[in-house]
Parts: C-alpha cells; structure tokens; sequence
C-alpha cells in the first residue's frame, strides 16, 4: 500500500496493465470454449465464426498490452496472429456473399 501511495501513476498503471492482460487472456481463451461447444454440438470439429471474432478481440488487446510492455516477442506473436483471424473473418464474408449473390440471380 506505500507504494500505491509514493508512486499512485506506477501503481495505477501496472495493475491497469495486469487487467488488460487478463482480459485479452479471458477473450482469446473464450474462442477455444465456443468452438469446444459448437463442436459438441454438432458432433463433430466445427469452427465457429464467433471463434475469429474472439480471437480479433482477445489478440487486438492482448497485442496492445505487448506493445504497453514492450515486448517484442509478445507483439510479433500477436500481429501475426491478428492477421490470420482477420484473414479468415474476410474470406467467410466473401464465401458468404458469393452464396447471396448466387440465390439472388438463380
């Protein structure tokens, strides 16, 4: 606590650190639920389309608390990833555009 009170800027900003972290980890890691349920579900593997939007949310904060720590290795790690599910969240909406198109004209 007289360090929450000597430095209260470092004390806010470390545990605002620590929250950001664990909310990006509770996003990222509730993509891994969805798509566990959509599959028990179904009864067999099935990726969600929840499963990308988690996994937007979850690597966009989680990157940006590596970008706050600066830590490298974190951030390649995230940036690469956010690639690949935004990647993926643009090649469903495509696939599902073309399948509108095609009702529509036949």
């Amino acid at each position: 606590m007289a360090f929450a009170l000597s430095d209260p800027i470092s004390f806010l900003t470390s545990h605002c650190l620590l929250v950001l972290g664990f909310i990006g980890q509770g996003l990222f890691f509730s993509r891994f639920m969805v798509q566990w349920i959509a599959s028990e579900r179904q009864r067999r593997s099935v990726v969600p389309v929840a499963f990308w939007y988690f996994s937007v949310g979850g690597g966009g904060i989680l990157l940006i608390y590596a970008i706050l720590r600066r830590d490298p290795v974190f951030i390649l790690g995230q940036a690469g990833g956010l690639l690949i599910y935004i990647r993926n969240l643009v090649l469903i909406y495509k696939e599902r555009s073309g399948h509108k198109n095609r009702h529509a004209t036949g």
